[in-house]
């Protein structure tokens, strides 16, 4: 089996908190990080065909530097 592998300033721990964190989210908690996101100032959420999905996260990846 081969070793996962994480973006950077990734490891498994990092992970594992993500995933706990969002199990262990309340409906409430989770409506209220649902909300927070959409009004933040600097984001737009836009549509898009989910045939353009991969070049757009591709787009985003190099203008970001990754």
């Amino acid at each position: 089996m081969s070793e996962p592998k994480f973006p950077a300033g990734w490891d498994a721990k990092r992970v594992q908190e993500v995933i706990d964190h969002y199990e262990n989210q309340t409906e409430d908690e989770q409506a209220q990080e649902i909300e927070d996101g959409l009004e933040q100032e600097d984001v737009t959420w836009v549509a898009i065909p989910k045939a353009l999905v991969d070049k757009v996260r591709a787009l985003i990846a190099r203008e970001q530097g990754a």
